[in-house]
């Protein structure tokens, strides 16, 4: 009988103060989440942003490290007093066959370093280094980027 009778009309009559109070607390839950979904695609969006930025970073010096971006320029001003270092060409000591090659220490640098130097080199000695490079690391940047210079 209570649910049925009087709570039906126990809700008729109290719902003219019930309902106002039923909509301030809704509105007060739809704001709240509201916010908090603001919060989280903020947060999402500066991940986002992070990842692409390292992606971004990584995927041009790959890029740089193939030969196929030049390296970026020094920021900043030169130094006013120091003069530019000079470029020595000298010849390797490190291993079998390193001695004939025109890149100093040729076996104890990292492909990143070997590229750059590749550019200064003569037709001959391009094809010193890349024979020694096929033969004993067989790095597939470093011979990328001289098959590019030989073509050239």
């Amino acid at each position: 009988m209570d649910v049925l009778v009087y709570a039906p009309l126990g809700l008729v009559l109290e719902a003219r103060t019930l309902l106002p109070r039923l909509a301030t607390r809704g509105r007060q839950q739809v704001t709240m989440a509201k916010m908090v979904g603001q919060f989280a695609v903020k947060q999402g969006q500066r991940g986002a942003g992070k990842a692409v930025t390292k992606a971004q970073a990584q995927a041009s010096m790959l890029l740089t490290d193939l030969g196929f971006n030049p390296p970026a320029p020094p920021t900043g001003p030169p130094p006013a007093t120091d003069p530019p270092p000079a470029v020595e060409v000298t010849r390797a000591q490190s291993g079998d066959g390193a001695t004939e090659l025109a890149i100093a220490d040729y076996d104890s640098l990292a492909a990143s370093q070997v590229i750059p130097r590749l550019l200064a080199l003569s037709a001959n000695e391009l094809e010193a280094v890349r024979a020694y490079e096929a033969e004993h690391r067989g790095r597939k940047t470093v011979l990328t980027k001289i098959s590019q210079l030989q073509s050239a």
